[in-house]
């Protein structure tokens, strides 16, 4: 790599910039029945909102299925494909046989053309054109992804680095002395596809955050990724909504980057580590070279399969981080921009699905953690009515949770190593096996919790059968030895006979609820008159304790 300085006039200039931001969100669950009122059907039907359902791209008419769609496709195993694709069809099923279908359900919007940024006040404002703006939904999961697609040319590489520092903050930090928000962009402004203002950031509202987070206890987010958003809206919010969403993580949306320089040889190793830590690292401040994250940079975050550091190339470094995915590469080659079949064209299509995959992953995990930590804190075990309710949503997410592991859990998606190795490095930047671990020990936990209860009452319910079988037996080896007609009930007129019936039967009814009401207390006397070291006294308290209030002698 070389390490040449640069001169302000020979700053790195970014042909092709081209990023998505991948925001996990998750949901309020629904109370629904069989399946009804699913969030993506709740938003599907909802009228005059702008999310459109859109069809993936395996439609019908052949013509529409381009090249990059069928690379996607199988750079994936046969499973990985299911979960994106869906099952395969075949002309004896129809097109909308729901077992065929994938679990994930893509929405889009297309009112909104570009976005409009000012990084600093007085700024002039940049213009970043929105490909895609996608919301997606997954069946069984109270989940659900934002995913922004936009574009630039032409850029200083310092430009870069400040819109991936600054961009993509749910809301501010903190703010200055002046009132400007820390660390965000100064404006931001979604332009629709007429011109017109769709929505306006806020972040200088400082009274807006803090008097939010003082009566809800939760961050609020800022105007313009709500306006975006919406119909859905923040859950602890006052503003009505059907669905309803809440953080799950830091505020900072993962991000995926691709960058087209004329010459990436050129860029110093400071240059390397600004761009594939520019998340991280701000702008304006000195780099730390004893800091781990900078000392140990190409080990940590660099896949170098495709860097030769040579003229005749691939020059293509993939840095991830596992929050960041970075890819750059030299704009003047025909392989690297092709948006069809080259470095561009996967960056869209198989990066974008590893880096979802392994964001889903960790996003669900955090979810089903969160569900754990809601019944737990909702749990009261001396009323019956919340003992039920935390049974009730730990089975459920137990159930779903298996849903989870069978349908989207897995640690090898494709047999291309490069696909592969990227994936393996983002979610062990993630932490995912060991949040999985975490998740399914607690849950483990949970369900051993749920058992040991059912047992414990399944052992009272014999303890209360035992006793009253005890009491019969007496009863019948007593009416046994005396014969069954000690008192000849049965002669005499019809009516008396009824009469005897009803008062016999209300008498023994009686006698039966009373050895139930008093099973505890029935085997502890029975337990005392079994136990030789306990003397006549002793048994006679426990005696006593069957037949006074409260139990006491």
């Amino acid at each position: 790599m070389a390490s040449s300085a640069e001169t302000p006039d020979a700053a790195p200039m970014v042909r092709l910039f081209h990023a998505s931001l991948i925001w996990p969100l998750q949901l309020e669950p629904r109370a629904s029945d069989e399946g009804s009122g699913r969030h993506w059907e709740v938003l599907e039907n909802m009228k005059g909102q702008p999310w459109g359902l859109l069809d993936d791209e395996f439609t019908d008419d052949p013509t529409q299925f381009k090249e990059r769609h069928y690379r996607e496709f199988v750079s994936f195993l046969p499973y990985v494909q299911r979960l994106l694709y869906g099952d395969g069809r075949s002309r004896r099923r129809p097109r909308s046989d729901a077992p065929g279908d994938s679990p994930i359900h893509v929405f889009r919007r297309k009112d909104v053309a570009s976005l409009r940024l000012t990084l600093r006040p007085g700024a002039d404002p940049l213009h970043l054109h929105i490909v895609h703006l996608d919301l997606y939904f997954f069946q069984d999961l109270d989940l659900a992804v934002l995913n922004l697609e936009l574009r630039g040319h032409e850029l200083p590489l310092s430009t870069v680095r400040e819109i991936l520092f600054r961009f993509g903050r749910a809301y501010p930090s903190g703010w200055d002395e002046k009132g400007e928000g820390l660390h965000n962009a100064h404006r931001a402004e979604w332009i629709g596809t007429q011109g017109e203002v769709i929505a306006v950031s806020d972040s200088e509202r400082r009274s807006k955050y803090l008097e939010y987070a003082c009566q809800h206890r939760s961050p609020c987010i800022s105007e313009h990724w709500a306006g975006m958003l919406r119909p859905l809206v923040l859950a602890h919010s006052d503003e009505p909504g059907e669905l309803r969403y809440r953080l799950i993580e830091y505020h900072r949306m993962p991000a995926m980057v691709y960058l087209g320089l004329d010459d990436p040889r050129r860029l110093s190793r400071e240059d390397w580590v600004r761009v594939g830590l520019a998340t991280l690292l701000h702008p304006d401040d000195a780099l730390a070279a004893d800091e781990p994250n900078v000392r140990d940079f190409e080990q940590r975050y660099c896949q170098d399969r495709f860097w030769h550091n040579t003229d005749a190339g691939p020059n293509t470094r993939f840095i991830c981080t596992g929050n960041a995915l970075t890819v750059v590469g030299d704009a003047s080659s025909a392989f690297f921009i092709d948006a069809e079949r080259g470095v561009l064209a996967q960056f869209r299509h198989q990066y974008f699905q590893v880096f979802l995959i392994a964001h889903l992953h960790r996003a669900a995990l955090l979810v089903f953690s969160d569900i754990l930590v809601g019944a737990v804190n909702g749990l009261n075990i001396r009323r019956d009515s919340s003992v039920r309710r935390f049974k009730r949503r730990i089975r459920a997410n137990f159930e779903t949770f298996l849903r989870f592991t069978h349908r989207y859990w897995f640690h090898e998606l494709s047999e291309r190593p490069h696909a592969q190795a990227l994936f393996r490095l983002c979610s062990n930047h993630l932490g995912n096996d060991e949040l999985y671990d975490e998740v399914r020990d607690e849950i483990r936990e949970m369900s051993q919790y749920l058992d040991s209860d059912s047992q414990r009452r399944q052992s009272n319910t014999v303890v209360r059968l035992t006793v009253i079988t005890i009491l019969g037996l007496i009863a019948t080896v007593t009416t046994g030895y005396f014969g069954m007609n000690i008192i000849p009930f049965g002669e005499g007129a019809p009516v008396e006979k009824l009469l005897h019936g009803i008062v016999a039967t209300l008498v023994f009814v009686f006698l039966v609820l009373f050895a139930v009401a008093r099973s505890k207390r029935l085997s502890d006397f029975l337990e005392a008159v079994s136990d030789e070291k306990m003397g006549l006294m002793g048994k006679l308290r426990a005696l006593g304790r069957i037949l006074l209030p409260g139990g006491r002698s």
